[in-house]
């Protein structure tokens, strides 16, 4: 998806996902973490040749040249913002189209695969994402990557992902991620999955 270089608006009311992801968690999530990777990106290449990049040309170059300043916070506004777009108040239920037959191809069963990925996003140590991602030979992998690493610098596509960072999660569900988990599936967007496959 093409994402710009400022805060985006969000694809529903803030109170849209209430009790699964509360409009205060929102505030904080998006109104103040998000907010703030894009600003400090801003800040980060005002007056630079960059100033005219991508966000996507902003990952990748931050993370050639292990700059993490540039890399954390394009990637972090990237995955925010793609996050999002994951969720959906009209959300849930089983996969349909083309993801649906994918799932079952490459994880035998919605169930096997809903519950490997949980389990992934619920194992992953600290703070991180748990992707859905499609390889070059358009194979579905789950992938766990800490802090703001996304499957654009592995040159894999992104198709869905959860986001297990604490401020994700915390405002709601203090320290039970799992039941954080169990409620994603509830509101995920598969219409916005189908979008992303190659």
């Amino acid at each position: 998806m093409k994402i710009d270089l400022q805060l985006p608006e969000l694809p529903y009311e803030k109170s849209a996902l209430t009790p699964l992801i509360t409009e205060e968690t929102f505030d904080y999530h998006y109104g103040k973490h998000h907010a703030s990777y894009v600003n400090n990106l801003k800040d980060i290449i005002q007056d630079t040749p960059l100033v005219d990049q991508t966000v996507e040309a902003l990952i990748l170059k931050g993370h050639q040249n292990q700059d993490l300043a540039l890399f954390n916070n394009a990637a972090q506004h990237w995955n925010h913002t793609f996050f999002w777009h994951c969720l959906s108040p009209n959300g849930g239920k089983e996969p349909t189209g083309k993801i649906a037959e994918l799932i079952l191809r490459d994880f035998g069963s919605f169930e096997q695969f809903k519950a490997q990925f949980s389990t992934t996003a619920a194992k992953l140590f600290g703070c991180g994402w748990a992707w859905l991602a499609q390889n070059d030979q358009g194979l579905l992998e789950i992938i766990p990557l800490k802090e703001a690493n996304t499957p654009l610098t592995v040159n894999k596509t992104p198709i869905l992902t959860l986001d297990v960072w604490e401020h994700a999660y915390y405002i709601d569900y203090r320290n039970a991620r799992p039941q954080f988990i169990e409620n994603f599936w509830e509101i995920v967007n598969w219409e916005f999955v189908n979008q992303n496959l190659k």
